[in-house]
Order: C-alpha cells, then structure tokens, then sequence
C-alpha cells in the first residue's frame, strides 16, 4: 500500500470511530486542522517500518479515540510529539489548538525521556517526578502517552535487537503496571503480552506451544456451556450477552511459573474465561443464580463478589469458579455493561462519562451505552504527588515508587469489610500504617484470616486482617524495617525511632 494512501484510510478509521461515539461531540473540522498540522510538522520524517512519521500519530489518536476520550485528549494524540521532534512551540500549540492541547502535549513530551537504565540518575527521578505531576494534574498526559507506547509495542520488530529489549522492559516495569493502576486492565495485557517475545522469546515460544492443546479443550468446554446458559436465561426472560477470552500470554506464564503450579495447566482455571454482560447490577446476581444451577461453584475457591466490594482502582464484577462440562473448573465472570467498560479501559472511561455529561446525556443513557459515573481522583495518584516532594534521594523516591506506585497489588480486608490496596510483600505492619498511620504505634499483634500470625506475615489478596491493640502508645521496633514495603510504613517507622 502506498504511503498516502495508509495515512488516508486510517485518517478515515479515525473519523468513522470518532462519529460512532454517540455520547460524546467531536468538532470534526478541529480533528482535520490537527491532522494536517501534524502532517505538516512531521513531513519528511519516517519510522524505521518506512511509513511516514504521521501514520503513528493518527494510530495513537484512533487508540484514544478507542477509549472513547474526549475531543481534547484525540487532538493530543495527533499532535503528541509535535514538541518534541518538531520545530513546534507550545505557544504555536496553544495559539492554534488551545491551552488545554498544548499543556499535555507538552506534559507527553516531558515525561518521553524516562529511562530505566541508570536508574540513578537526576534524568529518571526528575522525569518521574513530571509524570506523576502531570498525572495529577491532568491524567490526560498518561492517558495520550499509554497509547503513544501501546502503538510503539505493536511496531517493535522494525527495531535494532538492543532498543527492542530495552523498551520492551521499560514497558513490562514502568507501562503495562501503571495501566494497571489506572484500571486499564485490557491495556496493561496488551502491552505485556506485546513486549514478552522480545525480552524472552525461547520461554514465550515454549507458552504458546505448551497452551495451544489446553486452550483448544477448554474453548470447547465454553461452547457448551455458552449455548446451555444462554437457553435458561431466555427461558427467564434475562438477555445476557456471552463472550469469552483466552489468558493472556504474559499472564498466563507468571502463574505457570508459581512454585505451586510448576508449569502444570491442571492448576490454572482461568486459561479461558466466559464473561457474561447483562444490563445492571440486579440482573449480574440474577445471572449467577442461572450459573450455579447449571455448574457446581467450587468450594473454598468459588466466589469473589468485586461489585459487592471492588477493587481500590474502581474494577467490579462477580468472579466465579465452577465446574464445567467433564468435571474441569471453569472461570465464570459476571459484570454490567458499565463494569465491563470500566474494566477495559479504567480510568480513561470516566473521561468519557464527564465529556458526555457536559454535552447533555443523562444517567440512563450512559448508563446503556456501558458509560460509567466516575469516582474522585485516583488516590494514589494525588498522595505520591505530595509525599514525593518531601524525598530528597533519588535511589529512595525510584524505591517507594516502585514498590507503592507500580508493583504488583494485592486487596487485603479489615474485618469490617473495608479493602486496603498494598503492594506485593506487604505485611500487618504495612496494613495498620495504610488503615491509620498513628495505628503503627499501637500495634499489639495480628490476625489474618482468625489466626495469630506474625507481623512479618506476607500477605495475599483477599486476606482479612485486623490489629489487636496496645492501650498506650509505644515506639515501633526497629526490626520493622527488614521487612516493611510501603513508603509509608517505612516513613513512620523511621520517623518515630
């Protein structure tokens, strides 16, 4: 295909997405001046593949457009990287598109540069620092950058073997955990599963080959059990809709590689998973009632009720465990059209809902449309905003961010069933300084799931722990911090030594 012609039809991809969003308004005119700027500015630059440099920009903006962004954040895609390999000013940016553009274009170009090797460096720590700045400020900036990358992954084989590495793991350690954060569960896979053949491609070969025969009885399994569930909730009157999802490649190696499942598929009951999408709540407990009178949930593992208590970034739905046709456990995963929205692409729908508000739509029609109200601002963003202000060593801030921002998380429970968002390793002593941090200095001793444990206990998702207390207040020990993970827990610890 020839060069113009690409840039023209995906221009066109970009226009029918943008007119198929009937809850938010596009100023079309605005979309093209944009187009053709970035054209322009970017004229004569070509990407290793050989296509124009403008191709990227107009893939970048449909990826937004995807997500169902605002005009604004669509307008920042096309325009992205304007700043930063162009001759463009922001003050160019703003006279033709307005501040709002030229603030996160800007912002993208600031937070480009961030480089996990010399992690060390004054370069990294302060370009962290502008990310998280700019997320709180506009999420926006992360948002346009998540599909800059997206789109960088998907092109990586036209790279030399040394950058294809080292931007598949800043994407694995930086990218894919902070789409995560941001409950973008859809992105965060996409980008794994993308970089993994080029940071490991003998172990990602050995996923693929060893999964294909498992995936082929387990889909079978799904079609059974799609075609019977389908007929009883007609027969109740109930229209769910049925779609199912292999486990993503990356997803699906970390558990092979568990010490408990040691590459046995037998263990993973989630290799596929059957997702059904009704209207709304009611109908979602509704829907598994028809389950488990069909399948047999399975004990102790059986059921997590996230709409009853969701996840800290906003991630809801009914998870269910079964067994299914030839006695193998199947996954079952039941959410509202609006959960489902949620929990593709996380934050970036709550654009979406507060862009259509301000053009009229009502409740319910965003609610049929799968459009969900959004929640206040991420807390996590907001509270990394303003303790990182407070740390002067850069080896520190690199440490708490990894660990507090973009590890792996676990959701603990205190016994009255509110959910705390820890990172991987966290321990009671973690916990009681993330439920209060003056807690820490009453500790007595822990409980986790009705049982003594000690406080270096490593805990796991859905553990439900409480701290038994000492009537006075006492020094934390400084043992405590040989096993503490939490910038916070580490804070205070030191703080009252």
């Amino acid at each position: 295909m020839e060069p113009n012609t690409k840039k023209v039809n995906k221009y066109k991809v970009l226009i029918q997405i943008l007119k198929s969003n009937f809850t938010v308004s596009y100023d079309l005119s605005k979309i093209k001046r944009a187009w053709n700027f970035a054209q322009d500015k970017h004229k004569g630059q070509k990407r290793l593949s050989g296509e124009d440099y403008s191709v990227h920009c107009v893939e970048t903006a449909i990826i937004l457009a995807s997500w169902g962004l605002d005009e604004t954040s669509v307008v920042s895609g096309l325009l992205h990287d304007t700043i930063e390999d162009t001759d463009t000013t922001f003050s160019e940016l703003e006279k033709n598109f307005g501040k709002e553009v030229a603030s996160i274009v800007l912002g993208v170009s600031k937070v480009s540069h961030i480089r996990l090797r010399d992690s060390s460096s004054g370069e990294f720590v302060e370009n962290l620092r502008k990310m998280f700045f700019a997320m709180a400020k506009d999420l926006r900036v992360v948002l346009v950058k998540l599909a800059d990358r997206l789109h960088n992954s998907r092109t990586l084989e036209y790279l030399p073997l040394p950058k294809q590495k080292k931007i598949a793991r800043e994407t694995l350690e930086v990218f894919a955990p902070l789409a995560e954060r941001l409950g973008m569960g859809e992105v965060k896979s996409d980008l794994e599963d993308l970089s993994f053949p080029f940071l490991d491609p003998e172990t990602y070969k050995k996923v693929v080959d060893l999964s294909r025969s498992y995936y082929k009885k387990a889909e079978e399994d799904l079609v059974k059990m799609k075609k019977n569930i389908l007929k009883h909730a007609a027969g109740e009157g109930i229209n769910i809709k049925i779609n199912t999802r292999k486990k993503h490649i990356y997803s699906l190696w970390k558990k092979l590689a568990r010490k408990e499942i040691n590459w046995d598929f037998s263990k993973i009951h989630d290799i596929v998973a059957m997702r059904l999408i009704v209207v709304n709540v009611s109908v979602c407990y509704l829907a598994l009632g028809i389950v488990h009178s069909l399948y047999k949930p399975v004990p102790q593992i059986g059921i997590s009720d996230f709409i009853a208590q969701p996840k800290p970034n906003g991630y809801r739905s009914i998870h269910t465990k079964v067994f299914g046709p030839g006695g193998r456990i199947v996954e079952v995963q039941i959410r509202s059209k609006t959960m489902h929205q949620q929990a593709e692409y996380g934050v970036a729908a709550h654009w979406a809902y507060s862009e259509a508000k301000t053009h009229g739509a009502s409740n319910e029609v965003l609610e049929k449309k799968g459009v969900f109200a959004p929640k206040s601002k991420m807390s996590w963003v907001s509270e990394l905003a303003s303790w990182q202000k407070g740390i002067r060593n850069s080896r520190e801030f690199i440490e708490a961010v990894k660990f507090d921002a973009l590890s792996h998380r676990n959701f603990v429970f205190s016994p009255a069933g509110d959910v705390y968002d820890l990172p991987q390793g966290a321990t009671p002593v973690d916990f009681a300084y993330a439920v209060h941090t003056k807690l820490g200095n009453f500790i007595k001793a822990a409980i986790v799931n009705g049982k003594m444990s000690p406080l270096s206990y490593i805990l796991k998702s859905g553990d439900v722990v409480e701290i038994t207390k000492d009537k006075n207040s006492k020094k934390p020990k400084r043992d405590w911090l040989d096993f503490v993970v939490t910038n916070l827990a580490k804070r205070e610890i030191k703080r009252n030594l």
